[in-house]
C-alpha cells in the first residue's frame, strides 16, 4: 500500500509540477512529499526526478515509470468507480474541459440541472479554448466545436452551431453593408482568435470553401466581448451563432453575408475509449445530449 501511496504522489508531481502544489493538494506538508519520493526512489534503486532550485523534471527512468504509473493509476481509478456504480450510487469529481463561450453561455445551467438529478457528482470545468490531450489525464470530458476530431477518441454530439458574420445596425449605416465577401477588405473586423482556423474566416461560395484573412481591427478569444464590440459599432465579426443569438434577438447585431455562411460545426462531448466508464462520465454526456436537444432550437443549425 506505501507503494501505491508513493506512485500516486509521483504521478501528481508530475502533474502539478511542484512539491508544493501536491502538499497543498493532499494537505500535507512538503517534507512529507519528499519522504515519499525519497522512499520510491530508494526501493526502485534509481532516481525519478531532476530537482533544482526553479524546477522539477523527469529523468529517463522516470518517463518510463511515470506513464506506467500514471496507467495503473487510472485503471485503479477506473476499477473502483466501475465498482462503486454497481450499487447505482453515482458520484465523483468529473473534470471536463469547455470552450470559453459554450461553456460560460450554456454549461453553467447544464451543469446545474444535472447535479440536481446527480447530487454526489462534483463537477470541476476549465474554460478556454485549446484543444486538450484527454490522454494526460487532466480531464475525463472535453466539450469541442469542431469538424475534425482525433484517433482514440469517443465523441457523442451534443448540438451543432453555424458560423455566422455579424454588424450592427449603426455600422452598417454608417460603412455600409458588403454584399460580397471581397468587399470585407475594406471593412474592420473583429476577430476571433485562438479557433481551429486560427486567423481566417471561412465561408463558402458555391461548393467551395474560401478562406479570407480579415484586416482586423479588434481581436479576442471570446466571442461575446467580440459580439460586445460588434455592438458598439467597432466592426464586423465571424462567430458562432450560439455567441450572438441574444445580441440578434435584441437588435443590436443583424447577420450579414448569408449568402456564403459554411455548413454548421457540430459540438461535441469527447471522452477516451476505456474498458470500464465510470457512471459518473456516462450519465454525464447522456443527460448533455437530451439537455441540449431541447435547449438549442433547431432553427438555429438549419
Amino acid at each position: 500500500m506505501d507503494k501505491l501511496n508513493n506512485m500516486r504522489v509521483f504521478c501528481r508531481i508530475v502533474e502539478l509540477g511542484t512539491f508544493t502544489a501536491v502538499a497543498r493538494e493532499m494537505n500535507l506538508s512538503a517534507m512529507m512529499i519528499s519522504k515519499y519520493i525519497a522512499q520510491l526512489e530508494t526501493s526502485l534503486g534509481v532516481a525519478l526526478l531532476n530537482r533544482t532550485t526553479r524546477q522539477i523534471s523527469l529523468t529517463e527512468a522516470g518517463e518510463i515509470y511515470f506513464h506506467r504509473s500514471k496507467q495503473l493509476m487510472d485503471d485503479f481509478s477506473e476499477l473502483d468507480e466501475y465498482t462503486s456504480q454497481l450499487g447505482k450510487h453515482v458520484k465523483g469529481t468529473l473534470k471536463i474541459s469547455a470552450p470559453i463561450d459554450f461553456g460560460g453561455l450554456y454549461m453553467v445551467g447544464a451543469i446545474e440541472s444535472y447535479q440536481r438529478k446527480y447530487p454526489d457528482v462534483r463537477v470541476l470545468m476549465t474554460l478556454h479554448n485549446n484543444r486538450v490531450d484527454l490522454s494526460k489525464g487532466s480531464f475525463d470530458l472535453s466539450l469541442l466545436v469542431t469538424v475534425n476530431l482525433d484517433l482514440g477518441v469517443v465523441a457523442r454530439k451534443l448540438a451543432e452551431t453555424r458560423l455566422c458574420t455579424y454588424a450592427s445596425p449603426d455600422y452598417l449605416d454608417k460603412y455600409g453593408e458588403p454584399i460580397h465577401i471581397n468587399q470585407l477588405a475594406a471593412h474592420r473586423c473583429l476577430l476571433y482568435i485562438d479557433t481551429p482556423h486560427h486567423d481566417y474566416w471561412l465561408f463558402k461560395q458555391d461548393t467551395q470553401e474560401i478562406k479570407i484573412k480579415p484586416n482586423w481591427y479588434f481581436c479576442s478569444n471570446n466571442g461575446r466581448a467580440l459580439c460586445q464590440a460588434a455592438a458598439l459599432g467597432m466592426g464586423i465579426t465571424q462567430v458562432p451563432e450560439i455567441s450572438a443569438v441574444n445580441y440578434v434577438e435584441q437588435g443590436k447585431l443583424i447577420e450579414i453575408l448569408q449568402d456564403f455562411k459554411i455548413p454548421p460545426l457540430t459540438i461535441y462531448a469527447i471522452y477516451l475509449q476505456r474498458r470500464f466508464l465510470p457512471a459518473k462520465l456516462t450519465t454525464f454526456v447522456d443527460f448533455m445530449i437530451e439537455y441540449f436537444a431541447e435547449l438549442i432550437p433547431t432553427e438555429m443549425i438549419e
